[in-house]
């Protein structure tokens, strides 16, 4: 007792402190003191209560019968204790739900507040270990409380057992009244002084069943530094019962100072609250209300800018929110912003962003729950915890969805950008830096910015042409900014992407835009006038329609000043008289045709221009145009709403469907008329912009008859006008097609072009067009890994004239563009191309996607429509894929398909893939195993040097998470997939019951739902099925199977009588009945006229005028050398201009039985019907197909069967010793530098020597050269046969040779001889001659043919004899002798350079010819002729394999000799050639042996057959196809 006298009294904190002082004085136990609970929380209230000292904060409150928000005074700490009394009383509604009243009295002038309820009494029982009344304990004793066991789930309020207490001690005076029904007794005790004085409890009976409590108590003022209760904090407690009523519900009445409180709800409590912030308000804030459950009530509605949230735990007004307000809120914003973001691309919206315009109202019940403090502020437990869930419904969040809320977050969305956008904002300023390419007006900016015009040009070439004009005009006003290429699409572009175009922000910084800005004038502009000045091709009128939305989007009102917006058009087309030089320009198309009609198909003296850029247009002419700049400048105007509408239907998605319907509407011809100064925005977009939409689309849809877009058609067209057959480098070929057939876009996009018809791998073409010669692409990469085009070759494929016959080639309806015939609208395939080999595209209003079929199924499908029976449905096949394709739904609007690749397991841990599916390519598939694979430990720790924190979370996930398969084997080529997957049984077990195929991934889904086509009539049609495809092709190519036979039939015929008039003609000038010698023309027409003869006159095409750097065609038809003047044949000139070789008995008999043909053909012809020629084509194309199946399974045997070897593994051995033992042995011994002797080859067949050429040949002329004429029909091995081994008597014959002609020690006199190989064009044949070397001379010629061949594979040796060569122009041409060499021997006659093919010699035979080759040389006394001296060929590369220029001289160097002559026999029979002698080793060896096994691989590619029914096979004056 004496310890707690010299304590000091209870204090306040403040008081305390002041009290208490300095620290100086003090002794050890008056700086060390302890405590009791009481005084503890006396002296630190903020740890208990809160905060003790006024706050002024903007609160809610409840005043004059309604919720007010302002800003209130009050101490939180007095509040507190209020709450606790009053959460208590509340939380009796839990324990008893009979419980039904609950009153608070407020006495402002006593300063008494009292709580009553009707709830359960407390029990009025003596506590058996306390050894108090229950009543006295709970509210009289700290830490007592009934909450403490957390095994038994409540949701109350009260929990850490402070509570009501913490009223009793902050009170002057605290009573507590209870009555106990059930024990029939009535409570009551008064404290005192803070608690620290207590009376004994009064304890009274009551009636059965009577139980209430009530708690009266007034608040220790002084403790607040209050002197009484202040309207602010009064009203805040009041607010705390209209709480009360609002989170009880309908059971309980509240009254507060005896009045009903007028919330019977959750709902009206929250009304109260949006009735107040909707005073100010036209519209109410919107209201969405949901009873999620009996534990969970949610309502939100609009906060403007800040997040507002009113939330209740077990009636405890969380007035910080905390875990169930997030709950709840983030439910709603991840909703809210999904929309938003869907409907506004560019607004980035986040959930932050979202909860800043959401008030949300929560009433919850909490098990247990949870705070941050006694103050119970702030909920903190966990979701887990809650003991219940608060799932929105999907009609709540739908409702939210289409509230007040989205659209403001829309509108603030666009607030935000728009702020952005303005710092990008231009100003009027007479100087203006760091723009790179401009040319600024003087004026810009200044008082006469009005006056100012700026140009923006299609790039730098089109800035160049306006600075030329702009020299005429002046700088003043005009200033020039070249724009690079398309502009932006800001009505559809994100944020970032307006932001970061640097075009958008430099234009707006040269006019001195500001974003948002309204005007109704230029004045606040560095220019009045914004000029577009574009091509006049499709893009140019692209790019104005960009500019004029750009400016819409941002600045519709600009648009509406009359000539802010004006273009500058330049000629598309420029007519020159060729007579008076006058010139005439058309602004467009249709002008310029109508024009041509004028002239009545006669434009012989007139020459045309295209001017289809503007960097076609010299800088003269761009002066010329600024000179007379008022006929080019054309304003627009905007004349009503249409405008408007017309200019978003062009440009915003939101009007697809509209869209449509406007490319539908649209009637070719449709054209802007250029010569009206006025042009309104409407007819713009409406007339000409439209072109360019239709182009779009004609470029990425392709057509329903051939399945080609233009792009493709061209290529075609140029295989067909080119013929093809012979390979030509891509790049090349993309030239060609670009100059004939008016191909107006970047060569790279047409090789790439060109590359997709070639490429053959699964996924890519069912039928080729193009045979794809080098590396287009594989399925590893889907095609992204071809060559590029200057590396790789193309041809026609085989099959592609069986699809397009040449028949047809007549029938179809060839464009005409820049002067010249271009390719067809379409051409008519045999089958529905577009079907083969499928399509997809993305057009402006449409896109396609058309899967692959088989040709066969096309094929049937049309063989039954051909016998009128019905089609059976197609499904999607792709060639060369091994998976399966199943049909998974049929829908209204087409089928969908289930692609499956194949997998099969190995064994318990092992998975063998050895198919993907169509379009899922290698290289991404392994990527995919790789990510679900171990990663490599060492790479992981290379990169981990550079990740910041957040690289090293995400590390630390990965390494959580198992590699689901344990290691990936590869085995895939460049044409099968082949993956071995190893993994743990467990992982297989869990692979097998979600199933293969899901779990790696190895299924895709396409569908017929998206068949978008053009059809014959160029109108865009939908498609649902493939056979409806199929029926309509077939109605119009049995038409143009009708036209076919009709004009077949009419040429025929025609032919058939020109032939009847040439054999008449022929057999009266044999007879003498008609003169043609020393005659006039005129009189011979008249003869010819008399005697019957029938006239075919040629047709005369319209003469359209001649057009500047058009491609000249080539006429292959003679023509008379009047026709070269101008004056073109008679009708009789077909007679005419027979050869005189005519008139002989031979030429009769061939011409009568050409006419015996035609007339069978004629009559076979009349008989035959569409149909069957149909037939007839199918066959044929089938035909093509076997040879194509037979070749891909050949492919595939022979792929098959090396992976066999490569399994077993002893392959690599196996080859390196093949290898060993077929080499070469000049070959082998050139690079190891032994003595050199050639494997002699097995010679090919050797060709008939041309007739009457030993006279040409022997001439005495030394520079002639005779050319090699073409193999005979001789068909082409297949390259399997080329690689086939040499037979080992083959060997021993060689080997044995090769020991013979070791004994010979014979010096070769060319060892150090230069030789020099050139390409050069053909030489007329019979100019020039030359003399025959001697026989040794001629030895070493056929030594030098000799080439040894290797193949890869089978290491065989190829024999390829010199005349199957093609392609080559041969001229000897003299070169100085070097070195030493033998004596010459004498000169012999010279033989014909070609040779007759003979049968093989007899191994004696060829010996004989060898001996008499090598017959020892001459004695010295011997006056022969001395041998010419040395000769080289000298040769033009062969277009078809640019290695073929280098054949002889590698053949020559091979065996160092370079004597250029040939030996034949007078006979005509062949010499064989035969090894050379042994030599000693030169410097040149090594480099020859290269080139030998370089010219290895590509000889046999090299040798071209002709047909045996050629007119040139055998003659001496066959040429070369190109």
């Amino acid at each position: 007792m004496a310890a707690a006298a010299m304590r000091l009294p209870l204090q306040s904190s403040s008081g305390h402190n002041s009290a208490a002082g300095g620290g100086a004085g003090k002794t050890i136990e008056e700086m060390y003191q302890k405590k009791t609970q009481l005084e503890h929380i006396l002296l630190r209230p903020d740890t208990y209560i809160g905060s003790v000292e006024k706050h002024t904060q903007t609160l809610w409150v409840y005043e004059d019968g309604a919720m007010a928000h302002r800003p209130i005074t009050y101490v939180p700490g007095l509040y507190k204790i209020f709450d606790e009394i009053l959460v208590n009383a509340a939380d009796n509604k839990q324990r008893d739900p009979t419980m039904d009243a609950l009153r608070v009295e407020i006495d402002v002038a006593e300063c008494r507040i009292s709580v009553y309820n009707n709830g359960d009494g407390i029990p009025i029982e003596i506590h058996q270990e306390e050894g108090v009344y229950v009543p006295e304990m709970i509210f009289g004793h700290l830490l007592t409380s009934s909450n403490y066991d957390d095994n038994v789930k409540k949701t109350t309020g009260g929990r850490n057992g402070y509570g009501a207490k913490l009223t009793n001690i902050f009170s002057t005076e605290f009573v507590i009244e209870t009555a106990d029904g059930r024990r029939q007794k009535k409570y009551k005790q008064v404290f005192s002084e803070n608690m620290g004085k207590k009376s004994d409890p009064q304890i009274t009976k009551c009636k059965q069943g009577e139980n209430w409590t009530k708690v009266t108590f007034k608040p220790d003022l002084a403790k607040f530094n209050m002197t009484h209760l202040e309207d602010d904090v009064v009203a805040l407690m009041r607010k705390r019962v209209v709480d009360m009523a609002g989170t009880l519900g309908r059971t309980v009445k509240v009254e507060l100072d005896c009045q009903k409180v007028p919330v019977h709800s959750f709902l009206d409590y929250v009304k109260m609250y949006i009735k107040s912030a909707s005073k100010d308000r036209v519209d109410e804030l919107p209201r969405i209300y949901e009873k999620v459950n009996d534990r969970w009530e949610v309502c939100v509605s609009l906060s403007e800018g800040q997040f507002q949230q009113v939330s209740f735990v077990n009636r405890i007004a969380t007035i910080r929110g905390g875990t169930h307000v997030d709950y709840v809120t983030n439910q709603i914003a991840t909703h809210v912003m999904n929309i938003v973001n869907k409907k506004n691309k560019n607004a980035n919206m986040k959930a932050h962003n979202v909860k800043s315009h959401l008030w949300v109202f929560v009433n919850a019940l909490i098990d247990n729950p949870a705070f941050d403090s006694q103050t119970k502020e702030t909920l903190t437990t966990r979701q887990g915890s809650f003991g219940s869930k608060c799932d929105l419904s999907g009609d709540f969040l739908q409702k939210v969805g289409s509230s007040a809320v989205v659209s403001n977050l829309l509108s603030w969305a666009d607030f935000k950008l728009s702020k952005e956008l303005q710092r990008t904002d231009g100003s009027k300023r007479s100087r203006l830096t760091g723009i790179p390419k401009l040319e600024d007006a003087n004026d810009a900016g200044g008082k006469d910015s009005q006056m100012c015009t700026l140009i923006l040009t299609e790039g730098d070439s089109a800035k160049a042409l306006a600075m030329a004009g702009i020299a005429v005009v002046g700088r003043n006003h005009y200033g020039v900014f070249p724009l690079r290429g398309k502009l932006l699409n800001v009505r559809e572009a994100s944020h970032k992407q307006i932001m970061d175009n640097a075009e958008v922000q430099n234009i707006k910084q040269i006019l001195g835009l500001q974003h948002g800005k309204q005007y109704d004038s230029t004045k606040g502009l560095r220019y009045g006038h914004l000029m577009i000045m574009t091509d006049q091709d499709h893009d140019g009128s692209h790019i104005k329609g960009l500019l004029i939305n750009f400016i819409h989007s941002f600045w519709p009102s600009l648009l509406k000043i009359p000539s802010f917006l004006v273009e500058f058009i330049t000629p598309i087309i420029k007519a020159t008289n060729t007579r008076n030089k006058s010139v005439l320009s058309f602004y467009s198309m249709p002008e310029y045709e109508q024009w041509m009609e004028t002239l009545g198909g006669n434009a012989s003296g007139w020459s045309i221009k295209y001017y289809k850029g503007l960097g076609t247009s010299t800088s003269a002419e761009g002066r010329k145009y600024f000179e007379d700049i008022a006929k080019h400048k054309k304003d627009f105007v905007w004349v009503d709403d249409q405008d408007d509408n017309d200019i978003e239907l062009a440009f915003s998605k939101k009007r697809i469907t509209d869209r449509k319907g406007w490319l539908s509407n649209f009637q070719p011809g449709t054209f802007l008329d250029q010569h009206d100064n006025y042009i309104k925005y409407s007819d713009f977009i409406n007339k000409e912009l439209i072109q360019f939409s239709m182009a779009d689309l004609l470029r990425s849809i392709p057509s329903m008859v051939d399945g080609l877009k233009p792009g493709q058609r061209k290529i075609l067209f140029c295989s067909f006008k080119r013929n093809l057959v012979k390979e030509t480098k891509v790049a090349q070929f993309s030239g060609y097609v670009s100059e004939h057939s008016a191909y107006h876009h970047g060569e790279q996009s047409l090789a790439s072009t060109i590359i997709g018809m070639a490429q053959d791998f699964v996924g890519s073409n069912n039928v080729n067009l193009l045979l794809p010669n080098g590396q287009f692409g594989t399925r590893d990469q889907g095609g992204k890994d071809a060559a590029s085009a200057r590396y790789i070759f193309t041809k026609l494929s085989p099959i592609t004239r069986s699809i397009f016959p040449k028949d047809d080639d007549i029938l179809l309806n060839y464009l005409s563009e820049d002067g010249q015939s271009i390719e067809p609208t379409w051409y008519v395939p045999i089958l529905p191309m577009v079907l083969v080999n499928g399509s997809e595209g993305i057009g402006t209003g449409w896109s396609t996607f058309i899967p692959n079929y088989n040709p066969r199924d096309i094929v049937a499908n049309l063989r039954r429509l051909l016998n009128n029976e019905p089609v059976e449905p197609m499904d999607p096949w792709y060639r060369g894929f091994k998976g399966s394709i199943q049909k998974t739904c049929t829908k209204a609007g087409g089928v969908s398909y289930t692609i499956a690749g194949i997998v099969e397991v190995v064994d318990d841990t092992t998975l063998r893939i050895t198919e993907l599916p169509i379009r899922r390519w290698s290289q991404d598939y392994k990527e995919f195993l790789y990510s679900v694979a171990p990663k490599d430990k060492a790479k992981d720790k290379d990169k981990g040097k550079s990740k910041g924190k957040e690289k090293e979370k995400e590390k630390e996930k990965d390494k959580d998470i198992e590699p689901f398969i344990q290691d990936v084997e590869i085995h895939s080529d460049d044409k099968n997939v082949e993956f071995l997957i190893t993994l743990s049984k467990e992982n297989m077990a869990i692979a097998m019951q979600e199933g293969l195929e899901k779990k790696f991934k190895l299924t895709t889904t396409i569908g017929t739902t998206n068949m978008h086509l053009f059809d014959s009539n160029g109108k865009i049609r939908k498609y649902d099925t493939p056979e409806d495809i199929l029926e309509e092709f077939f109605g119009l190519r049995l038409e143009f199977y009708e036209k076919r036979k009709r004009v077949l039939l009419e040429n025929i015929e025609l032919e058939l009588k020109k032939l009847s008039n040439k054999v008449r003609f022929i057999v009266a000038v044999v007879k003498g009945e008609i003169i043609v010698n020393n005659r006039k023309r005129a009189e011979l027409f008249v003869e010819l006229k008399q005697k019957g003869f029938d006239p075919f006159p040629k047709k005369k095409l319209r003469i359209e005028p001649a057009a500047v750097g058009a491609t000249e065609e080539d006429d292959e038809n003679e023509e008379s050398p009047e026709a070269a003047k101008g004056f073109y044949p008679s009708d009789y000139e077909y007679l005419l201009s027979m050869a005189i070789g005519n008139l002989t008995l031979e030429k009769v008999q061939e011409l009568i039985a050409e006419k015996d043909r035609l007339e069978n053909e004629v009559e076979e012809l009349k008989t035959i019907t569409p149909k069957s020629l149909w037939m007839r084509d199918l066959d044929a194309f089938e035909k093509e197909l076997d040879a194509l199946d037979e070749k891909d399974k050949m492919d595939a045997e022979e792929r098959r069967c090396t992976r066999d070897r490569n399994a077993r593994g002893n392959n690599a051995a196996k080859a390196a010793r093949k290898r060993g033992a077929k080499k070469t042995a000049t070959s082998s011994q050139a690079a190891e530098g032994n003595d050199a002797a050639a494997v002699v080859a097995k010679p090919a067949a050797s060709r008939k020597k041309p007739a009457g050429k030993a006279n040409l040949a022997g001439s005495d002329d030394e520079d002639y050269g005779a050319p090699i004429p073409k193999p005979a029909a001789q068909k082409k091995k297949p390259a399997k046969k080329a690689s086939a081994p040499v037979s080992d008597d083959d060997e021993d014959e060689v080997l044995a040779l090769k020991d013979r002609l070791a004994a010979y020690n014979l010096d070769d006199p060319s060892e150090d001889a230069a030789m020099e190989t050139e390409t050069t064009e053909e030489q007329p044949i019979g100019k020039k001659g030359r003399k025959e070397p001697s026989k040794r001379g001629a030895a070493k010629k056929a030594l030098s043919s000799l080439i040894v061949m290797s193949d890869s594979e089978e290491d065989a040796a190829m024999p390829v004899h010199e005349d199957e060569e093609e392609d080559f122009s041969m001229e000897e041409v003299q070169v100085e002798k070097k070195g030493k060499g033998r004596k010459p021997a004498a000169e012999k006659p010279k033989a014909a350079a070609t040779r007759k093919r003979a049968p093989a010699q007899e191994k004696g035979m060829r010996q004989k010819v060898m001996e008499e080759i090598f017959k020892p040389p001459t004695e010295k006394g011997n006056t022969s002729a001395p041998s010419p001296e040395k000769k080289v060929r000298k040769m033009r590369a062969s277009p078809f394999h640019k290695k073929s220029g280098s054949v002889l001289q590698r053949s020559a160097a091979a065996s160092t000799s370079t004597d250029g002559t040939e030996s034949s026999s007078p006979s005509g029979s062949s010499a064989e050639p035969v090894a050379p002698r042994p030599r000693r080793q030169t410097r040149g060896n090594k480099k020859s042996y290269e080139e030998v096994q370089e010219l290895s691989d590509d000889t046999e590619d090299e040798v071209h057959d002709i047909s045996d029914d050629s007119d040139f096979a055998g003659s001496d004056f066959a040429e070369d196809d190109d």
